[in-house]
């Protein structure tokens, strides 16, 4: 029987804190008691926030936390290539389509319906475009993200016409990490319940691109002192700043409930 391929998949746009950490020894687990592979990705698709000394921190806080992984480590932003021929293969399918707006001109033509992050649904200014001239514009050289049309799915049309790849930014993380999913034989997908409500989006793109279908586990997130759920952006302690108090990776096993 093949073995069970398990992923750790950070984005290196801040340190680590302990609910990264938690994932990580929780892949870890569900891979040792399984037989199992595991890997490491970094999900730098985004360039604008993503920095080479995060990537490094990864792999020394990882390491330091006894996070055991298969080399080589795959680096999204050096795969570009790869997600923009599936955005190209679901373009002639019609199931995306090029969105020339500005945030502001979305946020004029939103909806009253949001997406499960709170987000208004895209209007469909640009879905409305002819093909050709939606063509025209691409050729020449106007600026654009792309959309997936989610109408044809009942349960990912919550999100309206999600972005999968942005102006200037390129593919985004719905996009790559179906992709990567199927390239690294991923069988079991084990990630926060923060991403749960993404899940149908990758259904339906690795149905629509004829990829495998992982098994998903949305596991419970780790939130600080006030209830808050642990996060970069609102500056989380992070398990460097932990290491540099004193703190050892058998406390922080221990913390998270692994002995």
């Amino acid at each position: 029987m093949t073995r069970p391929v398990f992923r750790f998949a950070p984005s290196p746009n801040g340190l680590l804190h302990l609910g990264h950490a938690f994932s990580a020894l929780l892949n870890a687990r569900m891979a040792e008691e399984t037989g199992g592979r595991l890997l490491l990705r970094i999900e730098d698709t985004d360039q604008t926030r993503a920095r080479p000394e995060f990537v490094t921190a990864i792999f020394e806080d990882l390491a330091w936390l006894g996070f055991e992984w298969e080399r080589p480590v795959r680096i999204q932003s050096e795969h570009v290539s790869t997600y923009e021929k599936n955005l190209h293969t679901l373009w002639s399918m019609g199931a995306v389509y090029p969105c020339f707006c500005s945030r502001k001109q979305a946020l004029a033509s939103a909806l009253l319906s949001r997406d499960p992050e709170g987000q208004p649904h895209y209007g469909g200014t640009c879905r409305r475009l002819p093909r050709a001239e939606a063509a025209g514009r691409i050729t020449a050289g106007k600026i654009h993200g792309w959309r997936l049309d989610t109408s044809m799915d009942p349960d990912a049309s919550a999100w309206g016409d999600a972005v999968i790849a942005k102006p200037h930014v390129g593919s985004s993380y719905h996009i790559a990490v179906v992709t990567d999913d199927a390239l690294q034989g991923v069988t079991h997908v084990v990630r926060g319940k923060d991403i749960e409500a993404a899940t149908p989006l990758h259904l339906l793109l690795q149905q629509l691109l004829g990829l495998p279908r992982p098994h998903y586990h949305h596991h419970r997130l780790i939130f600080d002192d006030t209830g808050g759920k642990l996060s970069k952006s609102r500056g989380s302690t992070s398990l460097r700043q932990l290491r540099e108090a004193g703190a050892t990776a058998r406390e922080i096993w221990e913390r998270l409930g692994f002995t």
